[in-house]
Order: structure tokens, then C-alpha cells, then sequence
């Protein structure tokens, strides 16, 4: 545990590629309006204003271009995504994680019960020079052991019933009976098979663990590759039984197990022959050994399993990949996703599932081991990693390494995980993901998210989701700030021409508030997109708004400035009052931004496309601006508070005039906006 939290320690907490987003946006941002507001006053000062006047314009601006309302959108946003993807059996525990599992590029994912069902079954034995199937699936003790196509006889082969009674004993899995009569699981799966193979037999887990009680134990650990226990009765001999993987125990067996006793294992090429031949058709593979312990010895260390052990057999269990998995990563692939697999079994093991699995558009799936990360720099390591698809017998130190190599080539990182040793790599990726079903508390500690079902199919749909968030984020941001510029503009302009401001500070307050809770943030309830899963990775180093809306905002922005300015100077020009003219400038911003909202819900494709009731809330909250507006140009209480004043109904035909001028030139620059896009990028 020292080791593991010394590897959390020097795992970073990054930012998420949200975060670092809206911080480069807001200072630049911040910038902006400073640099506007310092030009509006020192205009206003040469042209001979005093310096309250000109202050308070100073302020209406930087008032007026300071996007109030995105703070709430964000939170909102990313807290509907939370409520989306917990119905899509993922648990967010840090609210920024929603956009990041968006912006993912790769995913590292464990294999077992994440990729495979977590449902095994022992389908192959290799015991004393016998290959042996068995048949029946699952957990029910149904299906039998066959030599040559003939069932075995219990005690035929000593060898057989020592690998099947080392499963039994080196094991700490359960199989119960609950309320309904159904066999279930209480520990790992990989234990329970060996259980269900060893009961085909005939051979019970209780009735060997009382003939041979355990009196020490040694636990799996992924440094060692093995768990072993000590058993034995009284004064007589003890013996250890181990079981792990066949490169762990085969290299310390000097003796094997046959008809005729115990021999000296000669010819270890054979096992590792039939440990790979079971390994390329898919089947995970655990060799059993067993050894008298010394004399004079008590508790149960390293050292008495470094040498001379007696290798019993091979069970090869099939843990088939999960359909949707399948179809999640196919997904995932249209996405632009990599999805690696990292795994403690064997790498032929590993090949054969990532091949039924689709990991690989390849010939062949392209895999390395944690031996042959060992030998690889830094360097070489980024290159190795961003090209294999597949990592077995993968050390926790290694598993940082790896997060680390595909970070440093540009990758946003999501790794799953579920023991204490994958804390680290969980900590250490942009968005760490435990499992819920399997995963320890340190691990879920660790992670930023927790699958309910540990299954791959979920991580997809959250990342689905996550795009959407993200979608709806920039949506937003697309809406508000034509409002904000356009605001902006209009105090410059009215600055630079001597004119009276065309809005107060007061009114853009109420602009700004009011439409951003009831019109920008129905757009965070924007259903995803069609083809969301069908674009590619938005690249980390790319800015929230791209060269094209960056060209939108501006035009909408125009567009406001010069209705707004026009409408203004025209109501002045028929003899009305200021505070009429203010208020018809009022309600040209707040109509074209409801007009433009319809645009924005999609970034290229029209309303009547999108569905124009496909957000019920767009409606509902145009709806309620436009009632709000009518009280604030009607209502005595409100024209006292906010300056305005009553205006006849043909001003609302110029003002409506304008929102739909704004409509139809945002629709006319998506189409050729698509057109261009698709030959020159920004």
C-alpha cells in the first residue's frame, strides 16, 4: 500500500480541458472589455464630457459586455449533464468531469467485466500429458469433463484432481443459493469458475477445505502474478498450493505431477505451448502448483514458493466479449475514439478477445506486454503506446506510464480501473473511471467517475453525453455574446457620435438578466445532436469558439448595433421621448436575441430541421420574455423602475422587423458557412 500511494502522490491533479478553456476565454475576455471600457472613457474626456458622464458610460459598457448569465449556464449545464449520465448508469463525482469524458480521445479500458461479461467458465483442462473440455456455461454445476469425447472418471488422473482441488483450495469466492434458487457469486468470478469445474467432477469446496483447512495465505498481487495458500491438518505435512499466471509458476517448477507421481519437469516448451495455443483462441489461462512446505516452518512467505514447486495443470476459462461493448466501441471508432484495452492476462489472450471485439481496424491487433514497456525510454514509450492497442500483464507503475506517454502526445485520457492498484493511473488521467460493481473505495476515491454496471457500453454513453454538454456549453456562449458585444458597441458608438446613450445601465442589467434565465438557459436542455458521435475528437489546443462562430458573434453583434441604433435615432427623429426611443432599443435587443435563439440550437442546421418542438422549454421561455417584456414596457411600476415607456403597437413592427432581418442573415451564413467549411476549415 506504501508503494501504491507513493504512485497516487506523484500522479497530477490536472485541469480539465473545460476549465482551462473558460480560463483562456474570460481572461481574454476580460481584455477585451477593459480595453473597450479605457477607450470609451478617454474618447468621451477628448470630446469634452465630464468625467461622471463619461464613468458612467465606461461602466454600461463593461456592464453591458460582461456575460452574467455564463457562470449559471455552466453550472446548470454540466449539472444536467450529471442528472443525464446517472441514467445512463454513470455516476459523475467532479462536475467539470461531464465536458471532459467529451473531449476524451482515448479511452484505456480494463478488460475483464468491463469489455468481457465477467461471466467465466472453464472450457479446458491440461493435466498430466491430458487435454481435457468441459462442457456447461455459467455458474450451475451442469455440464461434464471429457477426455476424447468420453466423460472422465473422478480419480483416473491424479493430475486432474490436484488442478481441479488446487482451484478449490487456492481460493477465496463462494457459490450460494438466494432467495429465488439461483446460484450467485460472493467474490471474484475467475474463483467461482474454477468452483463450477471442480464440481462437474464431483470434488466439493467443503468437503476439500475441511480435509485440508487453510492455516496462511498469500494474496494476488500483480507484482508477484500469483496467490498462494498454506493447508494441512495437525503434525502432518503441509503443502501449499499456488495458482497464477504460467509464466509467474512455471519458471519456479522443477517437478511435475502425472500418473506415475511426481517427475522432473523436463520439457517446460510443452505447457507454455498449450498455455498459448488455449491463450490465442480467447481463453484467459491459470496454472496451478503445489509444494510440501519445509519443515520447521510456520507463517506462509514469498520465499517458500521461489523454487521447487510441482506444476499440476492449466484451466482455461472463456470470458466472451459483451455485445454492446462491441457496438460501443464501434461507436467510439465513428467517433474518433482509441479505445485500448489494458489486461493481466496473457497477450495472446488479450489479442484474441480485442480481435472479436473490433479494438483494431488493422490486420492484426497491435499489442505490447509490461515486459516489453520495461525496455521502451519515454519516448519511445509516447510512440508505442499511441500505436498498440493492446497492453498485457501491465504493472500499476506501468499503467501511470501509460497515462502519462498518451498525455504527452496531445491525448485527453479516460482510464478505467478497479483495484487499489489502478488508483494512481485513475488519478493521474483526465477523467479517471472506477468501477462500482468491482471497484475498492480506494479506486473510486481516485476516479472522477463510477460505472454502476462496469460496462463499457456506459463509458460510451457518457461520453455521448459529455459531447452534448459540451455542444450546449458553446451554444450558449454563441447566443449571449452578440448581446454582450452588441451592447458594447452601441455605448462606443453613442461615445464616439456625442449622442445620448441609446440604453442605460440599468436596462442592460435587465437585458442581460432576464434573457439569459429565460431564453439562453433553455438551450442547456437541448437535445444531442444526431450526428454527435459521428465527428471526431475536438482537438484539446482548439478554443471554445471556433474561426466561424467567432464570424457569427460578430455579425449578430452588427446586426443589434445597427437595428438598435437606427430604431433609436428613427423614434427620436417622430418626436419621441427619450425613454420611449430607450425602450424601443430595449426591446430590439431582447426580440433578436429570442429570434436568434431558435438559430442557435443548432450550429448548422436551420430551426425547421432541429424540430421546432423538439425543445419544449425554447418555447415556454420565449413565451415568458415576451409577456415579461410587455410588463416592461407597459407597466407603470416597471417604466419607473427601468426608465422605460409605453410605445404604440407600430413600433413593434419595426422592432420585429429587425429579429427577423437578424434570423434570416445568421440562416443565409450557416449555408454558406457549410459550403466553405468543408474546403477551408478555421
Amino acid at each position: 500500500m506504501g508503494r501504491i500511494a507513493g504512485l497516487i502522490g506523484q500522479a497530477e491533479n490536472l485541469h480539465t480541458p473545460l476549465t482551462r478553456k473558460i480560463t483562456q476565454f474570460s481572461r481574454i475576455l476580460l481584455y477585451v472589455i477593459l480595453g473597450l471600457a479605457a477607450v470609451t472613457f478617454v474618447v468621451g474626456i477628448l470630446r469634452g464630457e465630464s468625467w461622471v458622464t463619461m464613468f458612467m458610460a465606461a461602466v454600461a459598457l463593461a456592464v453591458g459586455a460582461i456575460p452574467e448569465g455564463l457562470p449559471a449556464a455552466l453550472t446548470i449545464t454540466l449539472a444536467i449533464g450529471v442528472a443525464r449520465m446517472a441514467r445512463r448508469r454513470a455516476i459523475i463525482r467532479k462536475l467539470p468531469a461531464v465536458e471532459t469524458l467529451g473531449s476524451t480521445t482515448v479511452i484505456c479500458s480494463d478488460k475483464t467485466g468491463t469489455l468481457t461479461q465477467n461471466q467465466m467458465t472453464v472450457q479446458e483442462i491440461h493435466a498430466g500429458g491430458r487435454r481435457y473440455h468441459v462442457t456447461g456455461s455459467g455458474y450451475e454445476a451442469e455440464g461434464k469433463i471429457h477426455f476424447e469425447q468420453a466423460p472422465v472418471v473422478v480419480g483416473e488422473n491424479v493430475a486432474l484432481i490436484e488442478t481441479l482441488g488446487a482451484g478449490l483450495l487456492c481460493n477465496d469466492s463462494r457459490l450460494v443459493r438466494n432467495g429465488e434458487g439461483r446460484t450467485i457469486v460472493q467474490g471474484d468470478p475467475t474463483e467461482a469458475a474454477l468452483i463450477v469445474a471442480a464440481q462437474k467432477a464431483g470434488l466439493s469446496q467443503e468437503e476439500w477445505s475441511g480435509r485440508l483447512p487453510r492455516i496462511d495465505a498469500i494474496p494476488f498481487e500483480s507484482e508477484y502474478q500469483y496467490m498462494a495458500t498454506l493447508h494441512g491438518v495437525g503434525h502432518e505435512p503441509k503443502m501449499i498450493y499456488i495458482k497464477g499466471s504460467v509464466e509467474a509458476l512455471l519458471e519456479r517448477c522443477a517437478h511435475t505431477l502425472s500418473e506415475a507421481g511426481e517427475l522432473a519437469l523436463l520439457d517446460k516448451a510443452i505447457v507454455l505451448r498449450n498455455a498459448e495455443d488455449m491463450a490465442a483462441r480467447g481463453l484467459r489461462v491459470l496454472a496451478f502448483a503445489r509444494r510440501e512446505m519445509p519443515p520447521a516452518q510456520r507463517g506462509l512467505e514469498h520465499e517458500h514458493i521461489a523454487a521447487e514447486l510441482t506444476f499440476l495443470g492449466l484451466q482455461g476459462k472463456l470470458d466472451p466479449p459483451r455485445p454492446e461493448a462491441i457496438a460501443a466501441v464501434a461507436k467510439c471508432k465513428s467517433a474518433g475514439i482509441r479505445v485500448k484495452m489494458i489486461t493481466g492476462d496473457h497477450i495472446l489472450t488479450a489479442k484474441a478477445i480485442a480481435a472479436q471485439i473490433g479494438l483494431d481496424s488493422g490486420a492484426e491487433v497491435v499489442a505490447l506486454t509490461g515486459r516489453d514497456l520495461e525496455t521502451l525510454t519515454d519516448e519511445e514509450l509516447a510512440a508505442a503506446a499511441d500505436r498498440a492497442s493492446v497492453f498485457a500483464r501491465v504493472a500499476p507503475e506501468q499503467k501511470l506510464r501509460l497515462v502519462k506517454a498518451l498525455q504527452s502526445r496531445g491525448h485527453i485520457v479516460a482510464m478505467t480501473g478497479d483495484g487499489v492498484n489502478d488508483a494512481p493511473a485513475l488519478k493521474q488521467a483526465d477523467i479517471g473511471i472506477a468501477m462500482g460493481i468491482t471497484g475498492t473505495d480506494v479506486s473510486k476515491e481516485a476516479a472522477d467517475m463510477i460505472l454502476t454496471d462496469d460496462n463499457f457500453a456506459s463509458i460510451e454513453a457518457a461520453v455521448e453525453e459529455g459531447r452534448g454538454v459540451f455542444d450546449n456549453l458553446t451554444k450558449f456562449i454563441v447566443w449571449t455574446l452578440p448581446t454582450n458585444f452588441g451592447e458594447g458597441l452601441v455605448i462606443l458608438a453613442a461615445v464616439f457620435a456625442g449622442a445620448i446613450l441609446p440604453i442605460l445601465p440599468v436596462q442592460i442589467l435587465w437585458i442581460n438578466m432576464t434573457t439569459a434565465i429565460l431564453l439562453g438557459l433553455m438551450l442547456v436542455f437541448e437535445p444531442k445532436e444526431r450526428e454527435i458521435m459521428g465527428r471526431p475528437p475536438r482537438d484539446p489546443k482548439m478554443p471554445i469558439l471556433t474561426g466561424w462562430l467567432q464570424i457569427r458573434i460578430l455579425l449578430v453583434s452588427l446586426v443589434m448595433l445597427a437595428g438598435c441604433f437606427t430604431l433609436f435615432e428613427w423614434e427620436q427623429h417622430r418626436g419621441a421621448s427619450a425613454a420611449e426611443a430607450r425602450t424601443v432599443a430595449v426591446n430590439v435587443f431582447v426580440m433578436v436575441e429570442l429570434f436568434y435563439l431558435f438559430n442557435c440550437r443548432s450550429f448548422t442546421r436551420s430551426m425547421f430541421t432541429v424540430g421546432l418542438l423538439s425543445n419544449p422549454w425554447v418555447i415556454l421561455g420565449s413565451l415568458a420574455m415576451i409577456a415579461l417584456q410587455l410588463l416592461f414596457t407597459y407597466t407603470s411600476a416597471m417604466n419607473k423602475l427601468f426608465h422605460s415607456a409605453p410605445i404604440g403597437w407600430d413600433a413593434w413592427w419595426r422592432i420585429l422587423a429587425v429579429a427577423a432581418f437578424a434570423h434570416f442573415i445568421v440562416g443565409v451564413e450557416k449555408t454558406i458557412t457549410n459550403r466553405m467549411r468543408k474546403a477551408a476549415p478555421l
